[in-house]
């Protein structure tokens, strides 16, 4: 039984009519369905996702979306048998879109407790922390959060997301600047326009894989314990277990494996 037969019946038993007689239902019904039934009326799954966070989630200039979890969309779309929407968001305004725009947000989302509060999540398919990226040439003076911390340095964060939380959180004497194109914020680090970037660890890892000029600190033992999620609206419950069993399957039929090998260089797990 498919995965669109599974919502409508969902949507029947929702009447509560004893049947499936549209016309017991009012017209609205339907139409403002959340969860798996909104998704099979619109045949649709409606993603959020900032385009701004490879590996994760990439919108190049001509509007093509790629990267781990923009391939992980397309799967889990496919598996409900509906086309995928990916819908253009911020970090500043990923939860007002994601209630008013969207099924669920995918790219790279941290769990948070605050977060948490606001949607739901999936089960964490990731498991990651917040770790620094700088120069290589000055790799010897940036070891430990405390070399960070100090009046000299300056540290470059893309506004809204939990970059910014962790720097408030925990620099009290570093000169934090704003940047806000998280796709050309490394640039700052390579011009010497800023000396360090904190940002989660995979992040990292991509980003001095691509560049030879920059390296990671703390990567293996990062700043925090952090785990990736997919955010969902509420309250799609219903829309959450199935994500949940979507997971568990693609982390067990090498659907994930293969991703995480292309975009991260290992199997990366929760």
């Amino acid at each position: 039984m498919t995965a669109i037969r599974l919502a409508t019946i969902a949507v029947c038993v929702a009447m509560l009519t004893g049947g499936c007689d549209s016309s017991a239902t009012p017209p609205t019904a339907v139409q403002t369905a959340g969860g798996l039934p909104g998704i099979a009326q619109r045949g649709a799954a409606r993603v959020c996702s900032t385009g701004d966070y490879r590996p994760f989630t990439y919108r190049d200039p001509q509007g093509n979306w790629s990267g781990l979890d923009i391939e992980m969309a397309h799967d889990m779309a496919a598996r409900l048998g509906v086309r995928l929407d990916v819908v253009p968001t911020t970090w500043a305004n990923l939860l007002t879109d994601l209630n008013d725009k969207c099924d669920v947000a995918m790219g790279g989302i941290s769990i948070t407790l605050n977060r948490a509060k606001q949607a739901l999540y999936s089960a964490p398919y990731l498991r990651d922390g917040k770790a620094a990226i700088i120069r290589c040439a000055d790799a010897a003076k940036f070891q430990t959060l405390a070399d960070i911390d100090r009046p000299d340095v300056r540290v470059v964060v893309n506004p809204g997301g939990t970059n910014a939380d962790f720097d408030k959180e925990h620099l009290r004497q570093a000169q934090v600047v704003t940047y806000p194109d998280n796709n050309t914020i490394f640039d700052q680090l390579i011009d010497n326009a800023a000396d360090v970037m904190i940002t989660d660890a995979s992040e990292v890892r991509w980003q001095a894989n691509q560049n030879p000029q920059l390296c990671g600190v703390s990567l293996d033992h990062p700043f925090t314990f952090e785990q990736k999620g997919y955010l969902i609206s509420r309250p799609a419950t219903d829309l959450q277990q199935w994500l949940n069993q979507w997971l568990n399957i693609a982390q067990n039929d090498g659907t994930y494996a293969a991703l995480s090998r292309k975009y991260l260089g290992a199997v990366i797990g929760p």
